[in-house]
């Protein structure tokens, strides 16, 4: 198994530490996260056969916040670069199953523009999951507060994860792994 994405997937070295160690190294996961990586870099690095010596039963995928961030890209804009990368990973990884995650919540409030920019970009990226090769998972919700709010208990900085906040990704996250890697 392969997590790829950005600052928040490589961000399982650090603060997901415990969770990654306890729970994904025992299914042999290795993490793929670049800090900084937008849709583009990522889609560079598969196209340049960077990850074609990989084979793994199950790919989970979840890129795009920087899209909006930093480069202030359109949800299509963003939408079109995610599936770029799903279709680069079935061309180059045939038996891979690919777990593509929502992109997750961000900005301290529902009214957030970039938080909503996100949202509007997951509507997207579920339309990619074809449910027998790509599988499409939500787990923003596991963030919020019962308000819409984000803690900084669980993204200091309403972006990245704190240590809770990587344990919340793995509760919601792992019924869903269970199910794939079968």
């Amino acid at each position: 198994m392969a997590f790829l994405g950005d600052s928040i997937t490589e961000g399982w070295e650090w603060n997901g530490r415990d969770a990654w160690d306890s729970k994904l190294v025992p299914l042999g996961a290795i993490n793929l996260g670049v800090s900084g990586d937008e849709t583009a870099h990522v889609l560079w690095r598969l196209r340049q056969g960077h990850l074609d010596a990989l084979h793994p039963q199950l790919l989970v995928l979840m890129i795009g916040t920087n899209n909006s961030g930093n480069a202030g890209h359109t949800p299509q804009m963003i939408g079109d670069g995610v599936a770029a990368i799903v279709a680069e990973l079935q061309r180059r990884m045939p038996e891979t199953k690919v777990l593509l995650l929502g992109i997750f919540p961000r900005g301290e409030t529902p009214e957030d523009r970039l938080r909503r920019n996100n949202a509007a970009a997951n509507q997207i990226l579920e339309r990619l999951a074809d449910n027998a090769r790509v599988f499409y998972l939500d787990i923003g919700s596991a963030f919020l507060e019962p308000d819409g709010t984000i803690s900084r208990d669980v993204m200091p900085d309403f972006l990245h994860l704190t240590r809770r906040g990587y344990e919340l990704w793995m509760q919601a996250l792992e019924p869903k792994l269970r199910e794939l890697l079968r």
